[in-house]
């Protein structure tokens, strides 16, 4: 209990020190504000979910009596309580019926997917820019009001007008609409890289109980795919149901896109250009973006076809007579 209560606390600090990086208005604070949930993650996947949530709470009573209850809160929305959940949730496993590829006497466990783990990371991506709307406003003019006010304060401060002339407020309502959807796909995205970077450090160290899962095999549930369409729907209303859903399916399509790429790992297996393709498609989301949409529909049509199926049933040697 002592060494969970010490680790936890320590993460806390370094998760602080992270999050709080972003006052000195550097570029490098930025990256560094990013990698905040990491030591949470690293105390969750390597020793406890408590001692992750020690870190959560540690971190965020730190910042609070440092900097005040904005931050406390930001650092509990962001970073404290996503962290510990993801931890919580990438080491839940039940014991099954023993196979006969298990060793005798050894006990035999299912851990969370993977895949649920994406879209839990997603549906998190989505708390964080839902919790910071009713800052800017709690109805669509007055969010965007407020949002418009704060984009147009920052470009202001920075000396904006002088450099981009008379297209500031062009500048400022494309960025109204924009920054929310993104903001989510930005969220979504952290929180992925961070449990990975995790699970890989505690694996390193020799800590990570779970298997390393087979990445290339997740699956959705279901129902995401019908709530990305639900989504979709909504984000063409005005309103802030507009706003809502179009945060939403921003986030999901980066999911979607995430099981795009296990599709694409799966069935380019055993192709000669294998690497090439891979390489290429990893540069070009990288690079334009715009590529995740078609991995995004490589997942929807994963999730309603089952193509890796289909394709490895192709490969496979015909049965004998």
């Amino acid at each position: 209990m002592i060494q969970i209560v010490t680790i936890g606390i320590s993460a806390g600090a370094a998760a602080a020190l992270l999050f709080a990086s972003v006052t000195s208005g550097s570029l490098l604070s930025i990256p560094l504000f990013y990698l905040a949930p990491l030591p949470i993650l690293i105390a969750g996947l390597g020793w406890s979910h408590w001692a992750a949530m020690t870190a959560a709470l540690a971190g965020a009573l730190g910042l609070g009596a440092v900097f005040g209850t904005v931050f406390l809160l930001a650092f509990s929305a962001a970073a404290g309580f996503p962290a510990w959940w993801l931890g919580y949730l990438a080491m839940l496993a039940r014991p099954v019926a023993a196979t006969n590829g298990s060793v005798q006497g050894a006990p035999s466990f299912e851990w969370y997917p993977p895949g649920r783990l994406v879209v839990w990371s997603a549906a998190l991506g989505i708390l964080v820019v839902l919790v910071a709307i009713p800052n800017f406003g709690i109805d669509a003019d007055s969010f965007r009001g407020g949002l418009r006010d704060a984009l147009a304060a920052t470009l202001r401060l920075n000396g904006a007008p002088t450099r981009i002339g008379g297209n500031t407020e062009r500048l400022v309502e494309i960025l109204v609409n924009v920054i929310p959807p993104v903001a989510a796909m930005v969220a979504t995205v952290i929180n992925l890289f961070n449990l990975w970077l995790a699970a890989r450090v505690v694996k390193f160290s020799g800590r990570l109980a779970r298997p390393w899962p087979q990445l290339s095999l997740m699956t959705f549930p279901p129902l995401v795919s019908a709530a990305l369409g639900i989504a979709v729907v909504l984000s063409f209303l005005d309103g802030i149901l507009g706003i809502v859903g179009g945060i939403v399916a921003a986030s999901l399509i980066l999911a979607y896109g995430v099981l795009g790429f296990a599709v694409l790992h799966a069935i380019t297996q055993g192709m000669s250009a294998r690497s090439f393709v891979l390489s290429v498609t990893y540069a070009g989301v990288i690079l334009f973006g715009w590529p995740m949409l078609a991995l995004c529909l490589l997942g929807l049509v994963e999730t309603a076809i089952g193509l890796r199926a289909r394709v490895s049933a192709k490969r496979a040697p015909p049965a004998r007579s």
